[in-house]
């Protein structure tokens, strides 16, 4: 079978020119039978355990059953098709089946918790140690420690939520995908840029049809919220964006809404409830960060008060400024739907340059060479394209070496947006960096992104906040590739804390704000020119336009998603949306229409992973704020700074906790002081 599948096939890169939907359950179903037999022999083996025969031979499998699966779930993501979606689907559940059956299986939990507590665990290496404990706490979490009939139950609750995850996830993308506006009138699209005038073209001609086309992906929505003179159009494709999976959503041919998600809203809290009170919690919260920094959901609700008390002022002036210039333009009941428009020609007006003239200097080759100047100048590391199969033509494939010219990590990239690919921007585990008996197999990343693609035989151009994107994904490439961990479950991001993933990809955001950086990613797409140290400036005085509303508004939905895992009955009659009303009540600024449906497109923490954990971006930006202090400090390219950010962060992954690996680097605790500062918001 490992012959002719490409998923069973280990000996280097995925061979995504080749991998078929077909090739799909067979490769599962073999590695899952694999598995099966392995814990079978291992859980009834009558030799004491220890590392190299029990635990390590548990992690070699779950490290080609990861690997097999992340290239499934890749694909899935970025060339979704309905054979691939069915497939992924079908063996999703029985992943999640085989799972829970290991998480449960009191025969292994006893053998680690041998190992944990016996003489020979001291002689471990502290990266073994963590793996083991790690190990203990995750069949607590997994359900080892129940009685019979309650595993049983718990088994159903974790198949049940990993479907209605994906379930929710489609919903938006074949929402999203299925969303078309035509513009017959190039009069109606005044003030949109010429380059989204001209992908509209494109997209219209596609699709066989006459005009414009317009749909709800980032590259195309986006330039009409910002520039059209065109309030009505603004209007569409506000609401159409603002209502996706929602009961408002396309109906199907019963007359029911094709997509709409907020069943399965109330379904998964359901879900997440009882998983987390059949485990001792009191709800799905404490439950949640019972693998995280954070200490408990009062905690994590103190810092996001106090961060929303400091805010809020600064948000009710950005607002009160907003709605006098909205007044200006002759806006005088401003919507929603005004709200990207207004602030763009505020910023124009006050800061005298706009984002798409920004944009005309940031072209991809130039943005990706400057991205990797920084990341050779401070980590010590040179970066090259390579050659692998790829899944797509817009998809490339790159070597990182060290100074030895000798390769360290690899990793792909694939930037623009398209139809059948998820929205936003990720990174990925593609291969991840562990130690076998002929050598070091060598971590892989994905790297994903849905920005535009080139229009009329121009290079693709960037936003200066896409370029920020690109660097905030890159950062959790580096945390994923230039780990030194060689063992398998803490190596790269594996086992880091939840809520300090965020912080090697938010330190990197800080470099796009550095002259010297900056001024070495830009020519001008037509001139070739690099960007005028006057415009900088002016970047650099518009950083924190906003920055309090754009503070409340993610300390808006940090509470939502805590109360909603910490204090929501699902089973009562209030409604996620009466909830997010409340929290708006308290800290908002803005409020968007009540017909908007925020929380059936809210992802992150319905399909992410980030229920209960969304607070992790601002707890992460703390702390990344207080790690670039040192740069500040030290000087914006310091090698050395940059060595002990690699030595200290990214290399240790997951074999320590994060506050330690924090304090090993900075010296100290971190300090919400710098994050204030950051954002204009210190007093």
């Amino acid at each position: 079978m490992s012959a002719t599948n490409p998923l069973l096939d280990f000996s280097g890169l995925p061979k995504f020119n080749v991998i078929l939907p077909e090739h799909i359950s067979p490769a599962i179903d073999s590695l899952i039978t694999e598995g099966r037999a392995l814990v079978e022999a291992l859980a009834t083996a009558t030799e004491t355990p220890t590392w190299e025969n029990f635990a390590h031979k548990l992690e070699d499998h779950s490290e080609k059953l990861g690997r097999a699966w992340s290239q499934v779930g890749h694909m899935n993501a970025v060339v979704n098709s309905p054979k691939l979606r069915e497939a992924y689907n079908d063996n999703l559940a029985k992943l999640t089946d085989f799972g829970s059956d290991i998480a449960q299986d009191e025969r292994l939990y006893t053998k680690f918790k041998f190992i944990q507590n016996s003489s020979e665990f001291a002689k471990l290496t502290p990266t073994q140690q963590a793996i083991i404990n790690h190990e203990v706490r995750d069949f607590k979490l997994g359900g080892a420690e129940l009685p019979a009939d309650q595993k049983a139950r718990f088994k159903v609750v974790s198949e049940e939520l990993s479907k209605l995850g994906s379930k929710f996830e489609e919903n938006i993308m074949d929402n999203t995908n299925d969303f078309q506006y035509i513009v017959e009138d190039i009069s109606e699209l005044a003030g949109i840029p010429e380059d989204a005038i001209q992908a509209a073209a494109e997209a219209a001609k596609a699709d066989n049809q006459a005009g414009y086309l317009f749909s709800l992906h980032f590259p195309s929505y986006m330039p009409v919220m910002q520039y059209t003179n065109n309030r009505a159009l603004r209007e569409t494709l506000y609401r159409a964006y603002a209502t996706r999976a929602s009961e408002m959503s396309k109906p199907d041919e019963h007359g029911n809404p094709k997509w709409d998600n907020t069943q399965l809203i109330r379904d998964i809290l359901k879900l997440k409830q009882e998983e987390a009170r059949m485990l001792g919690f009191n709800n799905f919260a404490e439950l949640s960060l019972a693998t995280k920094m954070a200490d408990s959901p009062k905690q994590v609700t103190e810092f996001l008060d106090t961060l929303a008390k400091r805010a809020k002022p600064y948000a009710e002036k950005d607002m009160q400024e907003l709605v006098a210039y909205a007044n200006k333009l002759g806006i005088r009941d401003m919507q929603a739907w005004d709200v990207a428009y207004v602030s763009e020609k505020l910023r124009e007006d006050k800061y005298a340059f706009s984002d798409q003239e920004v944009k005309q200097y940031f072209p991809e080759s130039k943005v990706l060479a400057g991205l990797f100047k920084v990341t050779e100048t401070i980590f010590g590391v040179q970066v090259r394209k390579a050659e692998a199969p790829l899944w797509h033509a817009d998809a490339a494939f790159y070597e990182i070496s060290d100074h030895q010219n000798k390769p360290i990590a690899y990793f792909y990239l694939d930037l623009y947006a398209r139809n059948n690919k998820r929205g936003g921007a990720w990174m990925d585990e593609c291969i991840t960096r562990r130690k076998k008996p002929n050598g070091v197999e060598l971590p892989v990343a994905y790297l994903t992104c849905n920005f535009s693609a080139p229009v009329g035989g121009k290079p693709a151009l960037f936003t200066h906040d896409e370029v920020i994107t690109m660097f905030h994904e890159f950062g959790h490439g580096l945390h994923h590739m230039l780990t030194q961990v060689d063992e398998y479950g803490v190596s790269g991001i594996k086992g880091v804390e939840w809520d300090a993933v965020e912080l090697p990809s938010q330190f990197m955001e800080n470099f796009c704000w550095e002259w010297d950086v900056l001024r070495h990613m830009t020519a001008h797409v037509d001139t070739g020119a690099q960007l005028p140290r006057e415009l900088f400036d002016k970047m650099v005085a518009a950083k924190n336009f906003q920055a309090g509303m754009q503070t409340v508004r993610q300390v808006e939905f940090s509470l939502f998603d805590m109360r909603l895992h910490g204090e929501f009955d699902p089973n009562g009659k209030q409604t996620a949306l009466d909830l997010i009303e409340q929290v708006r009540d308290e800290v908002a600024v803005l409020r968007p229409p009540k017909w908007n449906r925020f929380p059936n497109s809210f992802s992150h923490i319905f399909a992410g992973g980030y229920a209960a954990g969304y607070y992790s971006y601002k707890w992460a930006e703390v702390l990344s704020a207080d790690a670039y202090s040192l740069f500040e400090e030290m000087g914006t390219l310091s090698a050395e700074a940059g060595t002990r950010f690699k030595n200290e962060v990214l290399a240790m992954g997951g074999s320590r906790p994060a506050i330690e690996s924090f304090v090993a680097f900075r010296g100290r605790e971190p300090s919400i002081d710098a994050l204030l500062r950051h954002s204009g918001m210190s007093k």
